[in-house]
């Protein structure tokens, strides 16, 4: 499963990426559908909750100071990022165990090899 926002460009070079190699994972668009805590809480454990903020982006950025100051541990992470689902780094993928946060060609392509 991969799990983003349809229109970003990340998303698309990862989807492109993808299907290059042989890949169609399902898609889940946490901006339109939403995203739950328990999800949110298994990505967290897997790679750390401050890896999946992405505060680099324009949503961050438009945040208030307060919001910013409440994102200390994981539930106030988690929190925010159902508030805001744009916050989330792009591309999380489920691959098996394994939850890929980003999109990483290097990477990816020990969980994604060429299909013959």
């Amino acid at each position: 499963m991969i799990y983003g926002i349809k229109n970003c460009s990340t998303m698309t070079k990862a989807f492109t990426w993808l299907a290059e190699r042989g890949y169609s994972l399902p898609f889940h668009n946490y901006k339109l559908k939403g995203i739950d805590s328990m999800t949110l809480k298994r990505w967290c454990n897997a790679s750390g909750w401050e890896n999946l903020i992405n505060r680099k982006g324009l949503t961050w950025k438009k945040l208030k100071p307060e919001e910013k100051e409440n994102v200390k541990d994981m539930s106030g992470a988690i929190e925010l990022m159902q508030l805001h689902p744009s916050l989330i780094r792009r591309p999380v993928v489920e691959q098996g165990e394994n939850i890929l946060v980003g999109f990483n060609p290097e990477v990816w392509s020990h969980y994604f090899p060429e299909k013959e």
